[in-house]
């Protein structure tokens, strides 16, 4: 694989991380760069990691995993998205203030369902000349990058749709999720 068509499946393996940073700073308050270089940094090792699990686990996996990847990606983000709208829809005297971070743990589930992809990138990378280090480090590095971006733009959103923010970030994480399934639906 070249230098190049390295980059574009970096980039491209980061877009779905993107789209649900933008969801997850729009429900902080006023996240600081600190906070999305955290965030970026957990979503980037996550999905270094699962291109490597994917390429370990070869071709005997890659039917199970090409067969349920976009499902289970689709029902941890919906699922993630559904409770961030119903907590943007309390009613003002059960409203908590905003985070100023969200948990590890949350962050952890929400970057392992947007790179299930990469899983089966993985499998697939185990077939063709490339080193799976590099490529794994690469996109790594373009999700710490995008994810962090997101984040910070997602501080922008959520000033501008105010205490709703939360509301959008679960719709959008929605939308990632339904768009996964539908892909991986309409490319069969």
């Amino acid at each position: 694989m070249n230098p190049i068509s390295l980059v574009f499946l970096a980039f491209a393996m980061s877009t779905d991380a993107f789209a649900a940073a933008i969801g997850k700073g729009s429900s902080l308050h006023k996240p600081r760069l600190l906070e999305a270089l955290r965030t970026g940094l957990i979503f980037g090792v996550i999905e270094a990691i699962t291109p490597v699990v994917g390429w370990l686990l070869g071709q005997a996996a890659s039917q199970y995993v090409e067969q349920w990847d976009h499902w289970i990606a689709f029902t941890l983000l919906v699922a993630l998205g559904a409770h961030m709208v119903h907590a943007g829809l309390k009613a003002d005297d059960e409203e908590e203030e905003k985070q100023s971070q969200h948990s590890f743990w949350i962050l952890a589930v929400t970057a392992f369902a947007t790179s299930i992809d990469a899983l089966a990138v993985g499998v697939g990378l185990a077939f063709v000349d490339v080193n799976i280090w590099v490529a794994a480090a690469a996109i790594g590095l373009a999700t710490m990058t995008m994810v962090t971006l997101g984040t910070m733009l997602g501080r922008a959103l959520g000033s501008v749709v105010g205490k709703r923010a939360e509301i959008v970030g679960g719709v959008v994480l929605m939308l990632v999720g339904a768009t996964i399934l539908y892909e991986h639906l309409s490319a069969a």
